[in-house]
């Protein structure tokens, strides 16, 4: 792909950089300390606390916000939580919150010893030095990430690049998933087909009833991306590595920004953090986003 470096895996440079590193925000919705600020809070429901958490940069957003931005996601699945949240507490509590979780996750997961070390501040100022050089237009998610405070730890400075550099890839992938004429529904059903996501298991958590996954199912067999049976046909796998290998492109500057040597330093620092993380309950090898992290699990510390 012009413009954009292969590693020694044969994956392209950004899409390694996320594997090995996002782990390392997913705490942020999957570990339990993130449930029980939330709960704290006064939110009921997982789906509460994951729109609060994660919308809570772009303000008191309204619903058509939110799923514009998260694409996927049914509109009701987010009318559902949003504005309602905003009734519990303001975004400005959830920053706080979600703040207080990972570090109270990172700090579980890890140790102290780990957290305080000269290592994590190395990769703290590289993930940062990546996260600076994200360029903003067209990426709301990432920029309204950007535009937070720099947390003072070096633990949460890690995690709050790895916010920037991913929702900066999403925002990247929304656009690429746009760019070849598919509805969120569509989106998924692919995504799903190609992947091997159990279909009914990610219809139900993206909000999506039987009726429209059936219909954005006929709508992509119409367009001869899926058979008969559901299977990917040579278009379908074409237009699943268009997409990917678009938001890989799109995802790349702020890689471009680091040398090689520190991307693979980075890599190097994070991954017995991301393994801790995996051997946990931070962050699960079987997750709703189909990432297979860079680290497996048979090399679980």
């Amino acid at each position: 792909m012009a413009g954009q470096e292969q590693d020694g895996d044969h994956q392209p440079r950004a899409r390694r950089m996320w594997r090995a590193l996002e782990p390392l925000h997913g705490v942020t919705y999957f570990a339990p300390e993130s449930v029980a600020v939330c709960d704290a809070l006064g939110t009921k429901g997982y789906w509460r606390s994951y729109f609060a958490l994660r919308a809570a940069p772009l303000g008191e957003a309204a619903a058509e916000l939110v799923t514009a931005l998260f694409h996927t996601f049914h509109p009701g699945l987010v009318a559902r939580s949003v504005p309602a949240v905003w009734q519990v507490a303001p975004p400005e509590r959830f920053l706080a919150a979600r703040l207080a979780a990972v570090d109270a996750a990172l700090r579980r997961l890890l140790g102290d010893e780990v957290l305080g070390s000269a290592e994590m501040a190395e990769a703290a100022e590289l993930a940062r030095e990546a996260a600076l050089a994200a360029p903003l237009p067209g990426r709301a998610m990432a920029a309204a990430n950007r535009a937070l405070d720099w947390p003072g730890e070096p633990h949460l400075v890690l995690w709050q690049a790895q916010t920037i550099l991913r929702e900066h890839r999403g925002d990247g992938h929304n656009a690429a998933l746009l760019t070849v004429g598919l509805d969120p529904a569509e989106a998924l059903v692919l995504f799903g087909a190609d992947t091997g996501v159990e279909a009914g298991w990610l219809r139900e958590r993206r909000g999506w009833s039987d009726a429209e996954w059936s219909a954005a199912t006929e709508r992509l067999r119409e367009r001869g991306l899926l058979d008969g049976a559901d299977a990917l046909t040579p278009a379908g796998k074409g237009l699943r590595r268009e997409i990917e290998a678009a938001t890989d492109a799109a995802a790349d500057a702020p890689w471009a920004a680091v040398s090689a040597e520190q991307a693979e330093r980075l890599i190097g620092l994070v991954g017995p953090w991301v393994s801790a993380i995996l051997a946990g309950d931070g962050f699960p090898v079987s997750n709703p986003i189909g990432l297979r992290p860079l680290v497996a699990p048979a090399d679980r510390a």
